[in-house]
Protein backbone atom coordinates (compact mmCIF):
# COMPACT_ATOMS: atom_id res chain seq x y z
CA UNK A 1 0.00 0.00 0.00
CA UNK A 2 1.16 3.49 -0.80
CA UNK A 3 -0.06 6.73 0.76
CA UNK A 4 0.70 10.04 -0.90
CA UNK A 5 -0.05 13.15 1.13
CA UNK A 6 -0.88 15.57 -1.66
CA UNK A 7 -1.61 18.77 0.21
CA UNK A 8 -2.52 20.16 3.63
CA UNK A 9 -4.70 23.10 4.55
CA UNK A 10 -3.59 23.67 8.16
CA UNK A 11 -4.36 20.24 9.71
CA UNK A 12 -6.81 19.05 7.03
CA UNK A 13 -5.27 16.66 4.51
CA UNK A 14 -5.88 15.46 0.94
CA UNK A 15 -4.11 12.29 -0.11
CA UNK A 16 -4.13 9.10 -2.17
CA UNK A 17 -4.14 5.53 -0.84
CA UNK A 18 -3.14 2.93 -3.42
CA UNK A 19 -4.07 -0.74 -2.91
CA UNK A 20 -4.17 -3.83 -5.12
CA UNK A 21 -7.84 -3.13 -5.88
CA UNK A 22 -7.53 0.55 -6.70
CA UNK A 23 -6.69 4.02 -5.49
CA UNK A 24 -8.70 5.87 -2.83
CA UNK A 25 -8.88 9.66 -2.67
CA UNK A 26 -8.84 11.00 0.87
CA UNK A 27 -10.55 12.18 2.95
CA UNK A 28 -12.90 9.28 2.32
CA UNK A 29 -16.05 7.76 3.80
CA UNK A 30 -16.46 3.98 3.65
CA UNK A 31 -20.04 2.63 3.42
CA UNK A 32 -20.56 -0.22 5.88
CA UNK A 33 -21.24 -3.58 4.26
CA UNK A 34 -21.41 -5.63 7.44
CA UNK A 35 -22.36 -8.97 5.90
CA UNK A 36 -20.89 -8.43 2.46
CA UNK A 37 -23.67 -6.06 1.46
CA UNK A 38 -24.45 -2.42 2.02
CA UNK A 39 -28.08 -2.96 2.97
CA UNK A 40 -30.50 -2.46 0.08
CA UNK A 41 -27.86 -1.29 -2.41
CA UNK A 42 -26.49 -3.08 -5.46
CA UNK A 43 -22.73 -3.00 -5.99
CA UNK A 44 -23.13 -1.19 -9.31
CA UNK A 45 -25.18 1.49 -7.54
CA UNK A 46 -22.38 1.96 -5.01
CA UNK A 47 -19.96 2.57 -7.88
CA UNK A 48 -22.14 4.56 -10.26
CA UNK A 49 -24.47 6.49 -7.98
CA UNK A 50 -22.77 6.99 -4.63
CA UNK A 51 -19.21 6.97 -6.05
CA UNK A 52 -18.00 4.70 -3.24
CA UNK A 53 -14.28 3.97 -3.56
CA UNK A 54 -13.97 1.47 -0.70
CA UNK A 55 -16.43 -0.42 1.51
CA UNK A 56 -16.14 -2.01 4.93
CA UNK A 57 -16.88 -5.61 5.94
CA UNK A 58 -17.22 -6.93 9.47
CA UNK A 59 -15.01 -9.79 10.63
CA UNK A 60 -17.35 -10.95 13.40
CA UNK A 61 -20.44 -11.09 11.20
CA UNK A 62 -18.67 -12.64 8.19
CA UNK A 63 -17.12 -15.23 10.49
CA UNK A 64 -20.60 -16.13 11.74
CA UNK A 65 -22.21 -16.06 8.28
CA UNK A 66 -21.33 -17.26 5.65
CA UNK A 67 -18.16 -18.44 7.42
CA UNK A 68 -14.54 -18.54 6.35
CA UNK A 69 -14.86 -21.89 4.54
CA UNK A 70 -17.36 -20.46 2.07
CA UNK A 71 -15.36 -17.26 1.62
CA UNK A 72 -12.17 -19.20 0.93
CA UNK A 73 -13.92 -21.45 -1.59
CA UNK A 74 -15.23 -18.32 -3.31
CA UNK A 75 -11.73 -16.86 -3.57
CA UNK A 76 -12.22 -14.19 -0.91
CA UNK A 77 -14.82 -11.54 -0.16
CA UNK A 78 -14.17 -9.49 -3.32
CA UNK A 79 -15.15 -12.39 -5.57
CA UNK A 80 -17.94 -13.59 -3.28
CA UNK A 81 -19.79 -10.27 -3.46
CA UNK A 82 -18.69 -9.10 -6.92
CA UNK A 83 -16.83 -6.00 -5.73
CA UNK A 84 -13.64 -5.04 -7.56
CA UNK A 85 -12.65 -2.01 -5.48
CA UNK A 86 -10.85 -1.95 -2.10
CA UNK A 87 -12.35 -3.45 1.06
CA UNK A 88 -11.45 -2.85 4.72
CA UNK A 89 -12.40 -5.29 7.46
CA UNK A 90 -12.61 -4.35 11.12
CA UNK A 91 -11.38 -6.95 13.59
CA UNK A 92 -14.63 -7.69 15.38
CA UNK A 93 -13.46 -5.93 18.54
CA UNK A 94 -16.37 -3.49 18.50
CA UNK A 95 -18.92 -6.27 17.98
CA UNK A 96 -17.43 -8.18 20.90
CA UNK A 97 -17.73 -4.96 22.93
CA UNK A 98 -21.41 -4.72 21.95
CA UNK A 99 -22.00 -8.28 23.21
CA UNK A 100 -21.15 -7.21 26.77
CA UNK A 101 -23.72 -9.52 28.37
CA UNK A 102 -22.50 -12.54 26.38
CA UNK A 103 -18.70 -12.35 26.42
CA UNK A 104 -15.73 -12.80 28.72
CA UNK A 105 -12.43 -11.02 28.11
CA UNK A 106 -9.16 -12.64 29.25
CA UNK A 107 -5.50 -12.16 28.38
CA UNK A 108 -5.79 -14.87 25.75
CA UNK A 109 -8.78 -13.35 23.97
CA UNK A 110 -12.55 -13.16 24.14
CA UNK A 111 -15.05 -15.97 24.65
CA UNK A 112 -18.48 -14.96 23.39
CA UNK A 113 -21.87 -16.31 22.41
CA UNK A 114 -23.28 -15.90 18.93
CA UNK A 115 -26.09 -13.37 18.57
CA UNK A 116 -27.65 -15.83 16.08
CA UNK A 117 -27.95 -19.11 17.96
CA UNK A 118 -26.13 -18.67 21.27
CA UNK A 119 -23.24 -20.96 20.27
CA UNK A 120 -19.90 -20.34 21.94
CA UNK A 121 -16.89 -18.98 20.05
CA UNK A 122 -13.44 -17.63 20.83
CA UNK A 123 -11.53 -14.72 19.24
CA UNK A 124 -7.83 -14.25 19.86
CA UNK A 125 -5.38 -11.89 18.14
CA UNK A 126 -4.00 -14.88 16.26
CA UNK A 127 -7.22 -16.37 14.91
CA UNK A 128 -8.70 -12.95 14.07
CA UNK A 129 -5.67 -12.31 11.86
CA UNK A 130 -6.21 -15.69 10.20
CA UNK A 131 -9.91 -14.95 9.69
CA UNK A 132 -9.11 -11.60 8.08
CA UNK A 133 -6.50 -13.21 5.83
CA UNK A 134 -9.23 -15.59 4.64
CA UNK A 135 -11.79 -12.83 4.12
CA UNK A 136 -9.17 -11.15 1.97
CA UNK A 137 -9.75 -7.44 2.57
CA UNK A 138 -7.14 -4.96 1.32
CA UNK A 139 -6.88 -3.33 4.76
CA UNK A 140 -7.22 -5.35 7.96
CA UNK A 141 -7.40 -4.19 11.56
CA UNK A 142 -5.72 -5.25 14.80
CA UNK A 143 -7.79 -7.06 17.41
CA UNK A 144 -8.46 -4.63 20.25
CA UNK A 145 -10.74 -4.03 23.20
CA UNK A 146 -13.16 -1.17 22.72
CA UNK A 147 -13.84 0.45 26.11
CA UNK A 148 -17.35 1.64 26.99
CA UNK A 149 -18.31 5.19 27.89
CA UNK A 150 -18.19 6.24 30.65
CA UNK A 151 -15.14 4.24 31.62
CA UNK A 152 -13.09 4.51 34.84
CA UNK A 153 -9.50 5.52 34.15
CA UNK A 154 -7.99 2.40 35.72
CA UNK A 155 -10.13 0.23 33.45
CA UNK A 156 -9.16 2.32 30.41
CA UNK A 157 -5.48 2.02 31.36
CA UNK A 158 -5.59 -1.78 31.75
CA UNK A 159 -7.61 -2.12 28.56
CA UNK A 160 -5.15 0.04 26.63
CA UNK A 161 -2.22 -2.13 27.72
CA UNK A 162 -4.19 -5.27 26.82
CA UNK A 163 -4.85 -3.83 23.36
CA UNK A 164 -1.11 -3.13 22.97
CA UNK A 165 -0.19 -6.69 24.01
CA UNK A 166 -2.77 -8.04 21.59
CA UNK A 167 -1.28 -5.82 18.89
CA UNK A 168 2.13 -7.44 19.36
CA UNK A 169 0.50 -10.85 19.00
CA UNK A 170 -1.37 -9.74 15.86
CA UNK A 171 1.92 -8.66 14.26
CA UNK A 172 3.66 -11.92 15.21
CA UNK A 173 0.75 -13.93 13.80
CA UNK A 174 0.71 -12.00 10.52
CA UNK A 175 4.42 -12.66 10.02
CA UNK A 176 3.59 -16.39 9.85
CA UNK A 177 0.45 -16.14 7.67
CA UNK A 178 0.85 -16.03 3.87
CA UNK A 179 -1.43 -13.94 1.65
CA UNK A 180 -4.15 -16.12 0.14
CA UNK A 181 -5.40 -14.56 -3.07
CA UNK A 182 -2.36 -13.20 -4.84
CA UNK A 183 -2.34 -9.67 -3.43
CA UNK A 184 -1.01 -7.99 -0.32
CA UNK A 185 -3.09 -7.03 2.70
CA UNK A 186 -2.24 -3.99 4.81
CA UNK A 187 -2.46 -3.88 8.60
CA UNK A 188 -3.63 -0.97 10.77
CA UNK A 189 -3.19 -0.97 14.58
CA UNK A 190 -5.73 0.87 16.74
CA UNK A 191 -5.24 3.65 19.30
CA UNK A 192 -7.32 3.29 22.47
CA UNK A 193 -7.45 5.15 25.81
CA UNK A 194 -11.08 6.23 26.22
CA UNK A 195 -11.44 10.00 26.83
CA UNK A 196 -8.24 10.43 28.85
CA UNK A 197 -5.71 12.63 26.98
CA UNK A 198 -2.65 11.11 28.67
CA UNK A 199 -3.78 7.58 27.83
CA UNK A 200 -4.59 8.54 24.25
CA UNK A 201 -1.13 10.08 23.90
CA UNK A 202 0.60 7.00 25.32
CA UNK A 203 -1.41 4.70 23.07
CA UNK A 204 -0.74 6.85 19.99
CA UNK A 205 2.99 6.77 20.75
CA UNK A 206 2.93 2.98 21.06
CA UNK A 207 0.91 2.54 17.87
CA UNK A 208 3.20 4.93 15.97
CA UNK A 209 6.25 2.97 17.13
CA UNK A 210 4.96 -0.16 15.39
CA UNK A 211 5.59 1.44 12.00
CA UNK A 212 2.44 0.13 10.29
CA UNK A 213 1.40 1.48 6.87
CA UNK A 214 -1.63 3.20 8.43
CA UNK A 215 -3.18 3.77 11.83
CA UNK A 216 -6.66 3.79 13.31
CA UNK A 217 -8.35 5.46 16.27
CA UNK A 218 -10.94 3.35 18.07
CA UNK A 219 -13.10 3.65 21.16
CA UNK A 220 -14.79 6.91 20.16
CA UNK A 221 -18.35 7.60 19.04
CA UNK A 222 -19.52 5.27 21.82
CA UNK A 223 -21.63 7.84 23.67
CA UNK A 224 -19.09 10.47 24.70
CA UNK A 225 -19.79 14.17 24.00
CA UNK A 226 -18.64 15.32 20.56
CA UNK A 227 -16.24 17.76 22.23
CA UNK A 228 -14.43 14.83 23.90
CA UNK A 229 -14.23 13.01 20.59
CA UNK A 230 -12.63 16.01 18.92
CA UNK A 231 -10.24 16.58 21.82
CA UNK A 232 -9.03 12.95 21.74
CA UNK A 233 -8.69 13.02 17.96
CA UNK A 234 -6.62 16.18 18.15
CA UNK A 235 -4.28 14.66 20.74
CA UNK A 236 -3.77 11.53 18.67
CA UNK A 237 -3.32 13.26 15.31
CA UNK A 238 -0.50 15.35 16.74
CA UNK A 239 1.39 12.11 17.48
CA UNK A 240 0.54 9.71 14.64
CA UNK A 241 2.91 10.04 11.68
CA UNK A 242 2.06 12.60 9.02
CA UNK A 243 2.98 10.35 6.11
CA UNK A 244 0.47 7.56 6.90
CA UNK A 245 -3.34 7.50 6.66
CA UNK A 246 -5.41 8.00 9.81
CA UNK A 247 -8.71 6.16 10.19
CA UNK A 248 -11.29 7.24 12.79
CA UNK A 249 -13.48 4.20 13.34
CA UNK A 250 -17.28 4.32 13.54
CA UNK A 251 -17.67 8.08 13.00
CA UNK A 252 -20.18 9.59 12.44
CA UNK A 253 -22.58 12.43 11.60
CA UNK A 254 -21.80 14.77 8.69
CA UNK A 255 -20.67 17.40 11.22
CA UNK A 256 -18.43 14.81 12.93
CA UNK A 257 -16.79 14.08 9.59
CA UNK A 258 -16.10 17.73 8.86
CA UNK A 259 -14.76 18.53 12.33
CA UNK A 260 -12.47 15.50 12.34
CA UNK A 261 -11.20 16.18 8.82
CA UNK A 262 -10.25 19.59 10.20
CA UNK A 263 -8.12 17.78 12.82
CA UNK A 264 -6.27 15.58 10.32
CA UNK A 265 -8.38 12.44 9.83
CA UNK A 266 -8.35 10.74 6.42
CA UNK A 267 -10.81 7.80 6.67
CA UNK A 268 -14.23 7.23 8.22
CA UNK A 269 -16.97 4.61 8.40
CA UNK A 270 -20.38 4.61 10.06
CA UNK A 271 -23.75 2.88 9.77
CA UNK A 272 -25.54 6.20 10.32
CA UNK A 273 -26.27 7.13 6.68
CA UNK A 274 -27.75 3.72 5.88
CA UNK A 275 -29.48 3.03 9.21
CA UNK A 276 -31.00 6.50 9.43
CA UNK A 277 -32.12 6.29 5.81
CA UNK A 278 -34.16 3.18 6.55
CA UNK A 279 -35.95 5.19 9.25
CA UNK A 280 -36.68 8.11 6.93
CA UNK A 281 -33.96 10.52 8.08
CA UNK A 282 -32.18 12.17 5.17
CA UNK A 283 -28.98 14.19 5.25
CA UNK A 284 -29.08 16.93 2.63
CA UNK A 285 -26.92 19.88 1.58
CA UNK A 286 -29.49 22.14 3.29
CA UNK A 287 -29.85 20.21 6.54
CA UNK A 288 -31.51 17.09 7.94
CA UNK A 289 -35.09 16.12 7.13
CA UNK A 290 -37.52 13.47 8.29
CA UNK A 291 -39.10 12.47 5.01
CA UNK A 292 -42.09 10.92 6.84
CA UNK A 293 -43.30 14.34 8.05
CA UNK A 294 -46.54 15.57 6.47
CA UNK A 295 -44.88 18.80 5.30
CA UNK A 296 -43.31 16.84 2.41
CA UNK A 297 -46.64 15.37 1.24
CA UNK A 298 -47.02 17.84 -1.66
CA UNK A 299 -43.37 18.90 -2.09
CA UNK A 300 -42.45 17.87 -5.62
CA UNK A 301 -38.93 19.31 -5.49
CA UNK A 302 -35.88 17.00 -5.80
CA UNK A 303 -34.66 15.18 -2.71
CA UNK A 304 -31.52 17.33 -2.87
CA UNK A 305 -30.99 20.31 -5.15
CA UNK A 306 -27.33 19.36 -5.54
CA UNK A 307 -28.33 16.34 -7.65
CA UNK A 308 -25.94 14.10 -5.74
CA UNK A 309 -27.09 10.88 -7.48
CA UNK A 310 -29.73 9.83 -9.95
CA UNK A 311 -32.30 9.35 -7.16
CA UNK A 312 -32.06 13.06 -6.29
CA UNK A 313 -33.15 14.08 -9.76
CA UNK A 314 -35.41 11.12 -10.53
CA UNK A 315 -37.64 11.28 -7.46
CA UNK A 316 -39.36 14.01 -5.46
CA UNK A 317 -39.70 14.41 -1.72
CA UNK A 318 -43.45 13.83 -2.08
CA UNK A 319 -42.92 10.49 -3.84
CA UNK A 320 -40.32 9.34 -1.32
CA UNK A 321 -42.63 10.26 1.55
CA UNK A 322 -45.43 8.30 -0.15
CA UNK A 323 -43.21 5.21 -0.29
CA UNK A 324 -42.40 5.46 3.42
CA UNK A 325 -46.05 6.00 4.37
CA UNK A 326 -46.97 2.90 2.37
CA UNK A 327 -44.02 0.96 3.80
CA UNK A 328 -42.69 0.23 0.32
CA UNK A 329 -39.12 -1.05 0.51
CA UNK A 330 -38.16 1.07 -2.50
CA UNK A 331 -38.41 4.09 -0.20
CA UNK A 332 -35.67 2.70 2.04
CA UNK A 333 -33.51 1.93 -0.99
CA UNK A 334 -33.87 5.44 -2.42
CA UNK A 335 -33.19 7.03 0.97
CA UNK A 336 -30.11 4.83 1.46
CA UNK A 337 -28.70 5.73 -1.94
CA UNK A 338 -29.30 9.40 -1.26
CA UNK A 339 -27.63 9.40 2.17
CA UNK A 340 -24.59 7.49 0.91
CA UNK A 341 -24.30 9.81 -2.07
CA UNK A 342 -24.48 12.76 0.30
CA UNK A 343 -21.70 11.43 2.55
CA UNK A 344 -19.47 10.67 -0.44
CA UNK A 345 -20.24 14.09 -1.92
CA UNK A 346 -19.39 15.75 1.40
CA UNK A 347 -15.92 14.21 1.67
CA UNK A 348 -15.26 14.88 -2.02
CA UNK A 349 -16.16 18.54 -1.50
CA UNK A 350 -13.97 18.63 1.61
CA UNK A 351 -11.08 17.30 -0.46
CA UNK A 352 -11.65 19.93 -3.16
CA UNK A 353 -11.66 22.74 -0.61
CA UNK A 354 -8.52 21.41 1.09
CA UNK A 355 -6.77 21.48 -2.28
CA UNK A 356 -8.16 24.98 -2.95
CA UNK A 357 -6.93 26.16 0.47
CA UNK A 358 -10.30 27.39 1.78
CA UNK A 359 -11.45 24.29 3.65
CA UNK A 360 -12.02 25.93 7.04
CA UNK A 361 -14.25 28.72 5.75
CA UNK A 362 -16.27 26.18 3.75
CA UNK A 363 -16.45 23.84 6.75
CA UNK A 364 -17.98 26.53 8.97
CA UNK A 365 -20.65 27.24 6.36
CA UNK A 366 -21.45 23.53 6.00
CA UNK A 367 -21.59 22.93 9.76
CA UNK A 368 -24.10 25.78 9.99
CA UNK A 369 -26.19 24.14 7.25
CA UNK A 370 -25.93 20.66 8.75
CA UNK A 371 -27.22 21.92 12.09
CA UNK A 372 -30.55 22.78 10.49
CA UNK A 373 -33.56 20.49 10.91
CA UNK A 374 -35.95 21.12 8.03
Amino acid sequence: MKFKLEIQDQKARAGLITTAHGTIETPIFMPVGTLGTVKGVHQHELVEDTKAQIILGNTYHLFMRPGTDILEQAGGLHRFIGWERPILTDSGGYQVYSLAANRKITEEGVRFKSHIDGSSHFFSPENVMEIQRTIGADIIMAFDECTPYPCPKDYALNSMHLTHRWLDRCINALDKLPFKYGYEQHFFPIVQGSVYPDLRAKSAEYIASVGAVGNAIGGLSVGEPAEDMYAMTDVVCQILPQDKPRYLMGVGTPINLLENIALGIDMFDCVMPTRNARNGMLFTSEGTINIKNKKWEDDFSPIDDQGLSYVDTQYSKAYLRHLFVCNEFLGKQIATLHNLAFYLWLVKEARAHIIAGDFYDWKEQMVHQMNKRR
